[in-house]
């Protein structure tokens, strides 16, 4: 089964293509995804016999790189060559296959350059509504231990943390959910005990982020809540160095803050500096389920799959779909009671644990029926 449906892989052709290709082949296997690759060239290139030969070398090279992941047992789309401006291409390619994520690489900058994010992926991020998963060069993801997910409250960055969320549980990592908040300055003007004044804000920052956390499904996930004061670039930078981040998820849009638009200083100066590979998000999760099943049992397989990795509302979705082609499966009805029970949805278990009630007592009364329809017989 499906976690994210399609993924569309950027290439250049550089060096970093083989880490970028690397990293994508993990995530397909993690989450079942189906891989397309995607080249722009050029829009125009004047000599039309060098044109040619360029075009024929880039269909080669991305039907080789198609074969590497074949050979890796990946499902693929059809590769693609596009032309024209770099990001827009990439975007309009990630569109035309309803891709759920665009993973591309940050690009190849000397350490000694000011800024580590090439201006392709830049733009990538600027332009795609999905989110879109930015390597870092040389950087193996194949063993994700600390995931960082800094959050402001919004819809961007509650994108941003199921996203987290998901790849944590996939790689049984451990996540960090940082909030920042402004401190308060002291001046010679008013006579205010700043400190209490951090302290109160910090108190409300805290409890904001636990109401925020209220809505998204955190169990059985080794995390932990960091709230700072400070300069929201500054706090997540100093973060990934602390926690040592494999894997930073960020907003790309929100109220203020941490996930500030791009052209924002916030999130320009965290994902410039490319301390790590990150995931951007905007208006989407990139988890998309999709399972061709014939018959009950593979849905049943599925949610309990689903179920054993935590993502139980998905789970109670197939458990549903399930019980759509045989309303008295008891062991879907109890599947929906444990995922409910999970969720801390008491009503929902009584619920189904009393059908299930219900359905066996209707079985043993057809057992008894049948009994005596037998003696009758005689």
């Amino acid at each position: 089964m499906k976690l994210i449906k399609n993924t569309l892989v950027a290439v250049d052709f550089r060096e970093s293509t083989d880490n970028v290709i690397n990293n994508a082949i993990v995530f397909a296997k993690k989450f079942q995804s189906t891989l397309t690759l995607v080249h722009v060239l050029p829009d125009k290139i004047e000599n039309e016999k060098v044109g040619s030969l360029v075009k024929k070398a880039a269909e080669d090279e991305l039907a080789r790189l198609n074969e590497n992941l074949k050979s890796e047992e990946i499902e693929t789309g059809k590769p693609m060559l596009k032309f024209g401006n770099y990001a827009d291409r990439i975007v309009f390619a990630a569109n035309e296959i309803d891709a759920n994520i665009i993973i591309i690489g940050a690009g190849e900058k000397l350490n000694k350059d000011k800024y580590q994010l090439g201006t392709t992926a830049n733009n990538v991020m600027r332009e795609s509504s999905m989110p879109v998963f930015v390597i870092k060069h040389n950087q193996d993801l194949s063993h994700i231990q600390n995931v960082l997910c800094p959050v402001d409250f919004s819809s961007e960055s509650s994108h941003a943390l199921n996203n987290a969320i998901a790849v944590t549980r996939i790689f049984d990592a451990n996540l960090v959910i940082l909030s920042a908040y402004t401190p308060f300055q002291n001046n010679t003007i008013t006579r205010v005990d700043h400190e209490e004044v951090n302290e109160q804000r910090k108190v409300e920052q805290e409890l904001e982020l636990n109401r925020f956390l209220e809505n998204h499904n955190l169990t059985n996930i080794n995390y932990t809540k960091e709230v700072v004061g400070g300069d929201p670039a500054i706090e997540i930078l100093k973060a990934i160095e602390k926690h040592q981040s494999d894997i930073l998820f960020m907003g790309t849009t929100g109220k203020s803050g941490i996930t500030r638009i791009l052209l924002g200083s916030v999130t320009e100066k965290v994902t410039r500096e490319m301390p790590c590979s990150f995931v951007t998000s905007k208006k989407e999760d990139f988890l998309d389920f999709e399972l061709k099943a014939r018959d009950l049992e593979e849905y049943y397989n599925a949610a309990e799959k689903l179920y054993e990795q935590g993502f139980y509302q998905q789970a109670i979705s197939m458990y549903n779909t399930a019980l759509e082609l045989n309303f008295s499966h008891v062991p879907s009805l109890k599947g929906l009671a444990n995922s409910y029970e999970k969720l801390g949805d008491t009503e929902k278990v009584s619920k189904y644990r009393q059908m299930i009630k219900n359905v066996l007592e209707q079985f043993q009364n057809f057992k008894i029926e049948e009994e005596i329809r037998k003696t009758m017989n005689r």
